[in-house]
């Protein structure tokens, strides 16, 4: 195991030995003393693991190969265990340090014997550091002396050939420090190891380590020299299946360990294989190919014709073995490859010349090469050329055409793959003058020009047009102002309003054309600048301003021919109207208003546009005296001794804010007047005035320019007086639902009543007004009987509602019940109990107890058309008994108490069932063995509406039960599933809306017999030329009647009796057969009272054809029983006849397969 560490400037420090998990020898912490960080680089090797444990305190396996970086932040290594067998060397080579592991001497056993392991992964703890016996202070110093005389490689391991132990290490020993392996000590200088991390190595090979001399380990090394020469005993690979491409090697372990010469540690490691290749020779350089564990090897990616050498070697753990003799092959040879790109030399209007090169032979020599092309009509490619040569000129082609073309090579194994495509034209000619270009657009600076493309033959080279331009009176002539593919053109940066000359070149690969016709196109002026702010010409009057301004510094390089003059009303305004439009530059500005503020500005127009507008000047006309105020008027209502006025601002203000109001006062419109109020408010109240007494008044306003007229007379009166507050009223009761109040007339301060107010209410809180009128009296009506109710009056002129007087309260007497509502029919299936009779001629009826006006209800009357009401309790619910099925009856009902009786309900009509249907007649319409259909009554078989009669059938199913198996509106049903010859008995009722009818009496119906099933047919065995032998199935006796069976002989349409027996077969002779006769049979049951039941006739079965000996005819005759003569012959079964079938088709169906097998696969 190789450890190379970082370099440090500090000589490495004498390697101390730590016993860590019972003395296991640890590497130690410090290889520098400077605190500078170290990595070391822990190389694991394959069948090996290396286990450390983190911070955290858990702990990882690393299995091989593998090479784990370790980096140490305080300068110092950390600990790294070293294997059971193992001792630890620090060496410094080529600046860079090292620790190297070696095993032990093959005599050092250690002092005591190892614990039994306890668990794979490492355990730290604290134990003092052992001291070194002069055994080990030897070898380190006869190691350190053969370091450093000896060069060792990074890459290259020395096997140690020792056997590793695959088992965690050992657990530390209870003895304490002086339970030491080996007694290495340093003494008792050396520092205590104090607890850390641990990262554990398990045993394995020893990279980079230096061979232990024959003094120090003979064993080892003796040990690893045979296993090396064990492994150099290898064969040389074999070579088979070899290809252009690929070749198949395998090879055989070596010959010693087959034969089981290798020692005992080797068999229990694994053999490696490294397969090298060279293409240079045997002596060539060797590459490896492959690295694994397997005996054979597939190559793939060779060259075609190529020498190839391969040699194997083999490797154990950390020992490699000698390369094997080396094996020889070479590769089949194949099609040439793929040749290069051809590349274009020469081309002209006809031609093109194309070259290309050879490509790699493959190991057969290049006989030719075939030249295809492509016309560019997207088609298939042709062959143009074939023959030995690497270039080809193609003629006879079409101008400025594309075409493509490709090659291949070809010797004699095969034809190469087509080369890569090449694309190129033929020349062409220069392009045709172009037309002149057309303008598309002009701006003051720029102008916007298109053109089409020239006429003539199309070119594949893309086409660059060229546009010339001459500026009017510059003397340049024509400059290039465009270059491209564009057919169109904006040139910038001109002259406003200057004429300029254009014309236009095109150009391809083949040249340049001749320029086109020239053109003379303008740019447009340019908008003229902003005219002079306008100014007031003179004083301004109040209707008119007269403005004046000057024109624009730059008129855009065309003269002017438009001014316009806007104007905007008040200071903020953003509405701006246009009152002049002309060439001059005044104008007056009449029909203003008087003080108002204008906006003026001003713009000019030209061939260029419109200008912007000028600085705006606000200016204000000269106001006037403000013009009448509006009409006064009252602001409310007029008081006894005050009448408040306001008034609206004066709708012209003559151009100045009003300042100020007057309002004058006078009794009549010629007597004197008198300022009333003087001031900016737009209201007031005139006060102290007579009552009931009329008053004249007027307004005026008052601006900076002085007071203005007077506005229209306003006329006012003050108002009068409300009256009094009223007496109680006086109640007088008339009826139980009548009363009449009456009232004095209060004082009408000066202003007659003309209106009283009666408020009513059953609450002394909740009194609403029910009488509004002049009359000093009122009668209430509709009230309800023994109920206290309380009002109130109040009096009413012109000048408003007086007080309310004080409540009056009446009582009113008790009265009869008023009338009952919501009488309605209860259904029989809400009432809480069953009716008493039967509900054809039973009415159940409900009401709600009506309000008893003061008088508690004793009892309630019906009336239903009978000649006395019906008289009841005090109940909500009554059942009328003893009525008329099927009437209709008018129902009321009527409330009584102490009083008297009450109003009746409204009548309710309501209408007694109708009587539930008898039962029908039950009749059986057609018997059967299994089923039984009956019919009842007159009606259609199917159902009809939902309000029909319905039926319900019931079958006797014991002596005391009967059970419903239909129920509906048909009249017929069939009962099925019934057993023959049995006798049933039936019951049928029926029920509408009415009710449910009574039970019929009991029908009894019986099944019939049921005839025997039909036979197959007969089966007939010829005995000799004209005697026959007739078989059927036998069928057993039904319910115990016996079966009897007929035996029939057609011929034609006659049919004679031949047999009539219990029998299930028959011997029969004919005279002489016919080949159109047959035979069939029947089946019987002999019904135990005396009567027969016969089935259907079996199908028929034709005789067998016959020969008969001689000429003569013998009569036929039926001979049952006759003895048996002598068969000529015997007819096939049914069972026989399938089998030889099912053989047929077998022996069809494999000459088939035999046929398709050998003809279509083969």
């Amino acid at each position: 195991m190789l450890c190379p560490a970082m370099m440090t400037d500090q000589p490495p420090p004498p390697l101390e030995v730590t016993p860590m998990l019972a003395e296991v020898a640890l590497v130690p912490h410090m290889l520098g003393g400077d605190g500078m960080q170290q990595m070391i680089l822990v190389q694991v090797n394959p069948g090996e693991t290396f286990t450390i444990r983190t911070e955290d305190g858990h702990v990882r396996c690393i299995a091989g190969p593998a090479h784990v970086p370790m980096v140490s932040p305080n300068g110092t290594m950390p600990p790294i265990f070293v294997p059971p067998g193992y001792i630890s060397q620090v060496v410094e080579e080529n600046g860079m340090r090292k620790v190297v592991f070696m095993p032990h001497a093959a005599e050092y056993h250690p002092s005591m014997p190892l614990p039994p392991p306890t668990f794979p992964h490492v355990v730290c703890h604290s134990a003092s550091v052992p001291l070194r016996d002069e055994r080990a202070a030897k070898m380190q110093e006869q190691l350190r002396r053969r370091l450093k005389d000896r060069q060792l490689s990074a890459g290259v391991g020395v096997g140690s050939g020792v056997q590793v132990s695959r088992s965690p290490p050992p657990s530390p020993q209870k003895g304490g420090p002086a339970a030491l392996h080996n007694g290495h000590s340093k003494g008792s200088a050396a520092p205590a190891a104090s607890p850390a991390p641990c990262k554990h190595k398990p045993p394995g090979r020893t990279a980079a380590s230096p061979s232990p001399s024959p003094s120090e380990s003979p064993d080892a090394e003796a040990e690893m020299k045979k296993m090396r020469e064990l492994l150099s005993s290898v064969r040389k690979p074999t070579v088979c299946s070899v290809t252009s491409r690929s070749a198949v090697l395998s090879w055989q372990p070596p010959l010693s360990l087959q034969n089981g010469d290798a020692p005992p540690q080797s068999t229990a490691l694994p053999l490696s294989y490294e397969l090298a290749l060279s293409h240079n020779g045997s002596e060539g350089d060797f590459k490896p190919i492959y690295l694994g564990k397997e005996t054979s090897c597939t190559v793939q990616d060779l060259r075609p014709a190529t020498d190839y050498h391969v040699r194997v070697c083999v490797s154990c753990s950390s020992v490699k073995g000698s390369p094997s003799e080396v094996t020889g092959f070479t590769t089949e040879g194949a099609a040439p490859d793929a040749p290069a790109l051809p590349r274009l030399i020469m081309r002209s209007k006809s031609s093109l010349a194309l070259q290309w090169k050879a490509p790699n032979d493959n190991g057969s020599k290049i006989t030719g090469y075939l030249l295809e092309y492509d016309e560019g009509k997207q088609s298939a490619f042709k062959e143009i050329y074939c023959g030995h040569a690497k270039q080809y000129k193609v003629i006879r082609l079409t101008p400025s055409t594309k075409y493509a073309f490709r090659v291949a090579a070809k010797n004699n194994v095969g034809t190469s793959a087509f080369s890569d495509v090449l694309t190129c034209s033929t020349a062409g000619c220069a392009p045709a003058p172009p037309q002149p270009p057309r303008l598309a657009g002009a701006g003051v600076s720029w102008l916007t020009l298109e053109w089409s493309a020239p006429c003539g033959p199309a070119s594949d080279s893309a086409l660059t047009y060229t546009l010339e331009m001459e500026e009017e009176g510059s003397g340049y002539g024509f400059k290039a102002k465009h270059n491209g593919d564009e057919l169109s053109c904006t040139v910038r940066n001109l002259r406003r309003s200057t004429s300029y000359r254009f014309r236009l070149l095109a150009a391809n690969a083949e040249g340049r054309s001749q320029p086109s016709a020239a053109v003379e196109f303008s740019t447009c002026p340019d908008k003229p600048g902003a005219p002079g702010r306008p100014s007031l010409k003179g004083h301004a009057q109040p209707n008119s301003l007269h403005m004046a301004w000057d024109a624009p510094k730059d008129d855009g390089g065309s003269e002017i021919t438009q001014y316009a003059l806007e104007m905007c009303r008040n200071h903020s305004g953003s509405q701006w109207e246009m009152v002049y439009s002309g060439p001059l530059r005044e104008h007056v500005c009449d029909r203003l208003d008087p003080g108002t503020w204008y906006k003026l500005r001003v713009y000019c127009q030209s061939m260029g546009g419109h200008s912007q507008a000028s600085d705006s000047l606000s200016v204000q006309t000269a106001p006037v005296p403000p013009g009448p105020c509006q009409e006064l008027r009252l602001a409310g209502r007029a008081k006894p001794r005050e009448i408040p006025l306001t008034w609206g601002p004066p709708d012209q203000d003559g151009g100045a804010p009003v300042l100020q109001y007057a309002v004058e006062i006078a009794e009549s419109l010629e007597g004197p007047r008198c300022l009333l109020y003087q001031g900016p408010e737009t209201d007031c109240t005139a006060s102290d005035l007579l009552p009931g007494h009329r008053y004249y008044f007027w307004v005026k306003a008052a601006n900076q320019a002085g007071w203005g007229t007077l506005s229209e007379v306003c006329e006012a009166s003050t108002a009068p007086g409300p009256p009094d507050q009223c007496a109680p009223p006086e109640l007088t009761v008339k009826t139980a639902t009548s009363v009449l109040a009456s009232w004095e007339v209060p004082a009408c301060n000066g202003a007659e009543v003309n209106e009283f107010r009666l408020e009513w209410g059953a609450a002394e809180g909740s009194m609403m007004l029910i009488y509004c009128g002049s009359s000093p009296s009122y009668e209430i009506r509709g009230l309800t009987p023994a109920t206290a109710y309380y009002c109130r009056v109040q009096a009413v002129n012109v000048a408003g509602a007086g007080v309310f007087g004080e409540v009056a309260m009446v009582m009113t007497p008790p009265s009869v019940p008023a009338a009952v509502r919501s009488v309605e029919e209860v259904a029989e299936e809400t009432l809480p109990e069953t009716l008493p009779g039967p509900a054809s001629s039973c009415l159940a009826l409900r009401w709600e107890e009506p309000c008893c006006h003061g008088a508690e209800i004793t009892g309630y009357n019906i009336d239903f058309g009978e000649q006395l009401p019906l008289s009841v309790g005090r109940t909500n619910y009554c059942v009328l008994e003893n009525l008329q099925p099927d009437t209709t009856y008018r129902v009321r009902v009527q409330a009584v108490n102490s009083v008297g009786a009450g109003p009746f309900s409204a009548a309710l009509k309501v209408k007694t069932r109708p009587l539930p249907p008898d039962p029908p007649v039950l009749e059986c319409v057609v018997p059967g063995p299994q089923s039984l259909k009956l019919k009842w009554g007159e009606g259609p078989s199917r159902p009809q509406l939902s309000g029909a009669t319905q039926y319900c059938l019931h079958m006797q199913a014991s002596a005391d039960r009967l059970v419903c198996i239909y129920s509906g509106p048909c009249h017929t049903f069939k009962v099925q599933r019934l057993s023959e010859a049995t006798l049933y008995h039936f019951s049928i009722q029926a029920h509408n809306e009415a009710g449910v009818g009574p039970l019929s009496p009991l029908y009894s119906f019986s099944t019939t017999r049921s005839p025997p099933p039909q036979l197959k047919a007969p089966r007939v065995e010829l005995l000799d030329w004209n005697r026959y032998e007739v078989t059927w199935e036998a069928l057993q006796p039904m319910r115990g009647d016996p079966i009897v069976y007929t035996l029939q002989l057609l011929r034609g349409r006659e049919a004679e009796q031949l047999y009539r027996g219990a029998d299930a077969s028959f011997a029969w002779r004919a005279v002489v057969p016919a080949g159109d006769w047959r035979l069939r049979v029947s089946a019987g049951r002999q019904c135990q009272d005396g009567g027969e039941l016969w089935g259907q006739q079996s199908p028929s079965t034709a005789l067998p054809p016959t020969e008969p000996p001689g000429a003569a005819q013998v009569e036929s005759r039926a001979a049952p029983g006759n003895g048996a003569h002598p068969r000529k012959g015997r007819s096939l079964t049914d069972e026989q006849f399938a089998l030889l079938l099912l053989l047929g088709f077998a022996t069809v169906a494999i000459l088939f397969a035999v046929i398709i097998q050998y003809f279509v696969i083969k």
